[in-house]
């Protein structure tokens, strides 16, 4: 398996980090999901969920944001679709990821430090061995004229945030036709 290891997710009824004191029963506990794949930077799993059915199994989705909180909701929703979720925290990050796991489907945020999304787009767009990856922009601002440039850069869709779900969902299945 190429470095890949298989863990079992565990969440404690009872809330956080349990401790137990002498003669006490430990608060139960129920398998969420087996998580399959190769360990991230952070030494955790990358999030790909097996058994599940769903026809997002195996994409691979890049979600491009400096929000760890956005990366990581976008990652554990899409995961639990069972897509493959590759993150990066700024367009230079991006770049790079891209490279190394051409990724079906992008997710960029138009606001970020040193290589913003409509930069990071263009750059996807103008590579002719990725500009078929559709690109969907992120973003907080929804007026006519950021919807407007994104298109211009090359973006196939615009989810303003914070996104739903179904929304995001719905943005896959447009672009990628599964």
């Amino acid at each position: 398996m190429g470095g890949a290891r298989e863990t079992t997710r565990l969440v404690w009824s009872a809330g956080a980090k349990p401790t137990f004191r002498g003669g006490q029963n430990p608060p139960r506990a129920r398998v969420v999901s087996q998580v399959r794949g190769p360990l991230n930077r952070y030494g955790r799993n990358r999030l790909t969920v097996s058994g599940n059915n769903s026809k997002l199994q195996g994409l691979k989705v890049l979600v491009i944001d400096d929000s760890k909180t956005i990366r990581r909701t976008a990652e554990t929703l899409l995961a639990k679709e069972g897509c493959e979720v590759f993150t990066a925290v700024d367009g230079f990050d991006a770049l790079a990821k891209i490279a190394d796991h051409q990724p079906d489907i992008v997710f960029v945020d138009i606001m970020m430090p040193r290589l913003d999304g409509y930069q990071t787009c263009s750059l996807i767009k103008h590579n002719k061995v990725f500009r078929s990856i559709p690109v969907i922009m992120l973003s907080s601002k929804d007026g006519l004229f950021d919807r407007a440039r994104g298109r211009i850069v090359g973006s196939e869709h615009y989810l303003t945030k914070p996104f739903t779900k179904d929304e995001l969902l719905s943005a896959i299945e447009t672009h990628i036709g599964r």
